[in-house]
């Protein structure tokens, strides 16, 4: 049953991996002000967002700039930081929570807008904040099976319109402390985009090697947080402790195959919260000053996330340093993939 859960990874690198910051900053602050006459009412404080959180500001992208926008940039970033010409690339990626429709696929605009070969195919995948280390894992599979030979993995999120129609519903004279805290999970997310190109690992000895991992799910909480453009409701609580009973089993599941309790050089965990970090790290034993955080200062990116967070911390890492992306996504599903750097 193991060979269900664990996978390997013989021949694809990570040739670059690019982040691009949404340029308009909103703080918690900001959010706590909006919220204080609903606060007072309600018998709540203000400041939970940072000082319980930690979460000290968000971005928002520009006006005339849509979450498609930067993830195409991220995109551009990516082939050019790696070297592979464009129209090399055969495979294209969206893996995006955020839409702006139903159809066509948010890929498509990606495509277009990069200049992709008519021979690259392209198309999303979604798995709430986990689609991005998926879209990895469906690169490497058709890489390694000869089908192509680059693959371009890209994200883009935007909050604002979530949270500006949150802060509306929250002003409400009728809302209750229990309606804000099952919304208050909104409040932490954040706008960014992320992109990454992959490529066969005999053809770039310079790359980052995959070398595998393992997957789990828990499917049974797929009503703990349910989201649309418009709301969110999140059970913030049960979804942490779902969250790390899922993460404490596939920490087991590998531990014959990886040897990740020994110690990683970095563990790249999705960004959520200090409470998501400090309690997944005390779960595995994990030495938090080996955690890079980007969540303080971005909010939760969704599937950007873990990608946004490897991009910031890429100029640190020397070759040879091990590295866990630790991604899990509302469902539940949770998927590790080691990297040697």
């Amino acid at each position: 049953m193991s060979g269900k859960r664990i996978y390997r990874s013989s021949n694809t690198s990570i040739l670059s991996v690019e982040a691009v910051d949404a340029p308009r900053i909103v703080t918690s602050e900001e959010f706590d002000v909006e919220l204080s006459a609903t606060y007072e009412r309600v018998g709540l404080r203000p400041g939970m967002l940072e000082s319980l959180v930690g979460i000290r500001e968000r971005r928002w992208w520009a006006d005339e700039v849509t979450f498609a926008d930067g993830a195409a940039m991220a995109g551009a970033k990516a082939i050019a930081e790696s070297g592979v010409d464009a129209a090399q690339i055969g495979l294209l990626v969206n893996t995006s929570v955020s839409r702006a429709h139903l159809e066509p696929s948010t890929a498509v605009a990606v495509h277009n807008a990069l200049g992709l070969p008519d021979t690259c195919q392209n198309f999303d995948v979604a798995n709430a904040c986990l689609g991005f280390v998926n879209g990895m894992q469906i690169a490497a599979a058709m890489i390694e099976c000869g089908q192509i030979d680059y693959a371009l993995i890209v994200n883009g999120e935007d909050a604002r319109a979530v949270q500006e129609h949150t802060l509306k519903r929250l002003t409400g004279p009728d809302v209750t402390a229990n309606q804000v805290m099952d919304e208050f999970a909104t409040l932490t997310l954040g706008s960014g985009a992320a992109a990454m190109v992959l490529g066969r690992a005999d053809l770039h000895p310079e790359g980052h090697r995959i070398i595998g991992g393992a997957t789990r799910a828990s499917s049974s909480h797929h009503e703990l947080c349910v989201g649309d453009i418009e709301h969110m409701r999140t059970n913030a609580r049960g979804l942490l402790e779902a969250g790390l009973e899922l993460t404490a089993k596939l920490w087991a599941d590998a531990a014959g195959e990886f040897a990740w309790a020994e110690g990683m050089d970095r563990y790249v965990i999705h960004q959520v919260s200090q409470v998501h970090t400090s309690g997944m790290t005390t779960a595995l034993g994990i030495d938090e000053s080996r955690v890079p955080l980007t969540f303080p200062m971005y909010g939760n990116i969704g599937p950007a996330s873990v990608p946004y967070t490897l991009a910031k911390e890429a100029q640190d890492l020397e070759p040879g340093d091990r590295v866990l992306l630790m991604g899990i996504g509302s469902g539940l599903n949770a998927s590790f993939t080691e990297l040697c750097w």
